[in-house]
């Protein structure tokens, strides 16, 4: 049988090879979108085929009076900006400008504004979207498992696998945001909290198979029971989130387009994360709370021959 559990600690110290230098480039900040922060987003497309230059666009926008512009060109002569706050008459404006700038009639794909006000009502909303989402996973297992001893870290224990996929996904939208310039929006919102939703699914199956063994292997200790569980459960979830979702994500990603290509890799990277956690996080978690292997973490090694 594969000793999973024997390896825990190489399991977290891989993701925490993952997770810190993403929080080390997240400490520095995140780039907001409008739905957060307030704004205009416009996406617009060039009847002549070639997009102007990003830098010229931006000039556009400074005669204007508009600030906080930032642009974004494809290959099929559109542009995203996003820029502070556009009312109506601005934004014929600046559509009327580029037509004369660049000599070509435009088409108006998409124009989004949010307030300063609401974007903070959207921010304050979502982080307490995210804090209900725990509180209830923590309640929902506490009571799911009440017939088990300490039910409670089950729940517990979901929760810092939970954290852990969050860390993951935020991480990653650091990384994006530094090497390909995403910015955190409403579509990064609802792809954290479906990384969260398949998460805790993943890690109440795992756990499940742990609360049935436990009535059946009474005599096991409890770190090969855990182990054991794992590999029961392990071919469902490599068949379930990694041969199913994961493909169609990975082709969303790769051929679903630019403005989905961010929502994507954001669920493929953060459901894979959610399969990973449930194995190698929040069932080790669970043995070394059972042990208290936390005891003996900072206590130094003695030899054999020393001990003896």
């Amino acid at each position: 049988m594969l000793d999973i559990l024997g390896k825990r600690y190489i399991f977290i110290g891989l993701s925490l090879v993952l997770i810190i230098p993403g929080l080390i480039m997240l400490a520095v900040g995140l780039p907001l979108a409008i739905d957060f922060t307030g704004g205009s987003l416009l996406e617009v497309r060039f009847e002549s085929g070639i997009a102007p230059q990003p830098a010229d666009v931006i000039q556009l926008y400074g005669s204007l009076g508009v600030e906080d512009v930032q642009v974004q060109t494809t290959g099929d002569a559109t542009i995203f900006a996003r820029s502070s706050f556009l009312d109506d008459t601005t934004r014929s404006s600046l559509i009327s400008a580029m037509e004369e700038e660049f000599s070509t009639n435009i088409t108006i794909l998409r124009f989004d504004s949010v307030g300063p006000t609401i974007g903070q009502e959207v921010t304050a909303r979502a982080g307490m979207a995210i804090a209900v989402a725990a509180i209830a996973v923590v309640l929902y297992i506490t009571f799911a498992f009440r017939g088990i001893q300490n039910s409670l870290r089950y729940g517990i224990c979901a929760i810092i696998a939970m954290i852990h996929d969050v860390l993951i996904v935020l991480s990653l939208g650091a990384l994006g945001a530094y090497f390909f310039g995403w910015q955190i929006d409403a579509l990064f919102l609802t792809a954290l909290l479906t990384v969260i939703g398949f998460s805790v699914q993943d890690k109440i199956v795992v756990f499940d198979r742990i609360r049935e063994n436990s009535g059946i292997y009474r005599r096991l200790p409890f770190e090969t029971l855990v182990n054991h569980s794992i590999v029961q459960t392990l071919q469902r979830s490599i068949n379930t989130q990694l041969m199913t979702v994961e493909f169609m994500l990975l082709a969303l990603a790769l051929f679903g387009g630019v403005t989905l290509r961010e929502f994507a890799v954001i669920l493929l990277v953060g459901l894979f994360s959610g399969t990973y956690s449930s194995i190698f996080i929040a069932a080790p978690s669970l043995v070394i709370w059972e042990k208290q292997e936390w005891k003996t973490w900072f206590r130094p090694r003695r030899g054999k021959e020393a001990a003896a």
